[in-house]
């Protein structure tokens, strides 16, 4: 098959890209590489900064249309696939749709559903949106609030929802905000993630920590309560805590300072671990995060308990990191379990292999 990926969300359409080669298939990733992030690419479709930048990127997407077509399957990682303005997304959107032969939309990322479902209807007990009954009213989260409803990208979203062959989302948190408008086209497909014979960092009397900030995503994601409580708590054990920070640098430098850590603290959120999480635990690194019933329910795993699960508090996870911080004995089967987990769950040619079965039966 011929597969185009259109935007790119923390590297699953280049890790896609490779297991789907890999299987025989020619990809093309044409993508910003997720902003400051850099992944991989076959096709540079950043933008420059200022007004200029727009006009550039939209002359390149123009001129790169007529050689996108004829392709099996175009898959979209996001509604706001480009770094454009909503209303000039659509456009190209319809013109990609009638070049081609199936369009196909992932759950990922910022988006409408995810927004309004986790706003009103609360299907999650806590979410980026809500605590229980509450809906979050801190800056970040009303900032995408008034992106995503009522607004061009609210009717962007909705359009190529309902005019896609299929959804795919890659984790609990989004087919659940999905699933009440789309239960037929909507599938549920495991991130994919490079998976190998890792070698854990041995254990040692000191919890090597790492935490990873999203520019300017931090209060959004719980970084910043994770980042407090660890500092809190390496005052108190300072023999026993050290922490590993990474804020906005590009994947390659994110990833090695990860490869030094024994821990790492993620999305205080989530009901599950996204790529970021992933990468690490298939590294044999412990997750600090989303590990809720669900996120291994739909995995049908009835094994391995891998993630520490937080709740969204600051004394949630003060008492979990400080329960590791004085058991490191936990830390060697937990590292095990981690990269079993991966290895079972996400391994990036099974994973390919999933998306092309359903590129197949549809």
């Amino acid at each position: 098959m011929r597969i185009l990926l259109l935007g790119e969300y923390s590297n699953v359409h280049n890790t896609l890209a490779e297991g789907m080669r890999a299987l025989g298939h020619e990809v093309t990733v044409a993508s910003n590489g997720d902003f400051w992030k850099d992944y991989p690419r076959d096709v540079d479709l950043a933008r420059r900064t200022g007004k200029m930048g727009g006009i550039a990127l939209l002359a390149k997407v123009y001129a790169l249309l007529p050689k996108w077509r004829d392709y099996d399957v175009v898959q979209l990682i996001n509604p706001m696939f480009l770094e454009l303005k909503a209303e000039r997304i659509l456009p190209v959107y319809r013109r990609l749709r009638r070049q081609n032969k199936k369009m196909l939309l992932c759950a990922m990322g910022m988006d409408y559903y995810w927004v309004n479902e986790c706003t009103y209807n609360k299907p999650m007990r806590y979410s980026d949106f809500n605590i229980g009954d509450k809906v979050r009213t801190d800056e970040p989260a009303q900032r995408e609030q008034h992106d995503w409803l009522g607004t061009y990208k609210e009717h962007l979203n909705k359009y190529i929802a309902n005019d896609c062959d299929a959804i795919i989302a890659g984790l609990y948190d989004d087919l659940v905000c999905y699933k009440p408008y789309f239960p037929q086209k909507l599938h549920y497909i495991p991130l994919p993630i490079h998976t190998g014979d890792a070698t854990p960092l041995p254990v040692t009397d000191k919890l090597r920590l790492f935490v990873g900030i999203s520019k300017g995503r931090s209060a959004y994601k719980g970084t910043d309560i994770m980042l407090q409580v660890a500092e809190a708590l390496r005052e108190k054990y300072p023999d026993r805590l050290e922490i590993v920070k990474a804020e906005g640098v590009p994947f390659n430098v994110y990833q090695h300072l990860m490869d030094t850590s024994d821990a790492m603290m993620d999305q205080l959120y989530s009901y599950t671990p996204a790529m970021n999480a992933l990468l690490a635990m298939s590294k044999g690194i412990v997750v600090i995060g989303g590990g809720e019933p669900e996120n291994y329910e739909i995995l049908g795993e009835h094994e391995l308990r891998p993630i520490i699960n937080v709740q969204p508090s600051y004394e949630s996870v003060c008492q979990q990191l400080e329960q590791l911080i004085l058991h490191l004995d936990r830390l060697p089967e937990l590292k095990r379990q981690s990269i079993t987990y991966v290895q079972r769950h996400h391994n990036y040619l099974a994973v390919a292999q999933r998306y092309l079965d359903l590129y197949q039966r549809l």
